[in-house]
């Protein structure tokens, strides 16, 4: 089982020095990963649901600082060395794919492939109006960003054409130090379907252990029906759960359903971050190690 920390990002974190000795002390701990959430912009008093707390608004409010995933990684990248560096989530349809894909590219290249890619298709539709971007058709924008983002990756002179992007035998260097992993996040049956169909791994942002269980079989349905293997699929699980004196007890039931990885979030280690880190490599991850 490996281990992450979601929101890294965010709070004390968002700040250069709190960044560097945060992503230092989660390495040091045994982390495997550190993930970024990323907003552009929240617009004042929006009405969209955040599907990920019972009040329907983003904690924090909306003044809390989100400094961009991709900056704040490549600022972490050059104080760290072995923590991979992955986005849970990014917002794949406001972006453009191209540019994107250079990003992501000269990030993995420069950092000696540590990059996770989690995307997701977004739910803050206000904010898509802001960017410019349609909200109805972010799904299609989705799988067709990451086709397109994949073929610069891998093609000595990349052709995509599609409803969304057209362009033909372009040469985008550096390419990636290998094929960067894409985990498709969302917590529905179509986010589950989509990482089956084309995503190297799925990232559901809740649900209980059956309901976790039941959309890992989802996932591994749609990549059995498009002519993938389901068990090359990585499933990444985030939650509370994995906390306290029961923390075993909750790795140990996240690996029964298939999880790969647990995810923790960063405000747990707000306060005196390198001492929270390390106890919770002693007392979890190693002992989990063992299971």
């Amino acid at each position: 089982m490996d281990f992450g920390i979601a929101f890294a990002n965010t709070g004390p974190f968002a700040e250069p020095r709190g960044a560097v000795e945060f992503a230092r002390a989660a390495e040091a701990a045994g982390f495997e990963s550190i993930w970024t959430v990323e907003h552009v912009v929240v617009p004042s008093g929006y009405e969209s649901t955040y599907p990920y707390d019972p009040s329907g608004k983003m904690p924090g409010g909306e003044d809390s600082a989100i400094p961009d995933p991709l900056i704040w990684l490549a600022y972490v990248a050059a104080a760290t060395s072995r923590i991979k560096l992955a986005t849970g989530i990014l917002i794949l349809p406001q972006r453009n794919p191209v540019v994107l894909a250079k990003e992501l590219a000269t990030l993995d290249s420069m950092s000696g492939g540590r990059l996770e890619l989690g995307i997701g298709v977004g739910w803050l539709e206000e904010e898509f109006d802001a960017i410019g971007v349609p909200f109805r058709d972010r799904g299609r924008r989705t799988d067709d960003y990451v086709a397109a983002m994949r073929s610069l990756w891998s093609e000595p002179r990349a052709t995509h054409r599609s409803e969304f992007v057209e362009f033909a035998d372009c040469v985008m260097r550096p390419q990636p130090a290998a094929s960067i992993p894409v985990h498709i996040g969302g917590h529905s049956d179509a986010a589950a379907r989509r990482a089956g169909r084309l995503g190297d791994g799925f990232f559901p942002g809740k649900g209980s252990h059956e309901e976790l269980a039941r959309m890992f079989e989802v996932a591994r349905a749609a990549a059995r029906d498009h002519g993938r293997n389901p068990e090359d699929l990585q499933f990444t699980t985030g939650g509370n759960g994995a906390l306290g004196s029961r923390a075993l007890d909750e790795v140990r039931a996240l690996a029964d359903i298939g999880t790969n990885r647990v995810i923790v979030p960063a405000f747990l280690f707000w306060n005196n971050p390198a001492e929270s880190l390390a106890h919770y490599g002693e007392e979890v991850i190693e002992r989990a190690a063992d299971l």
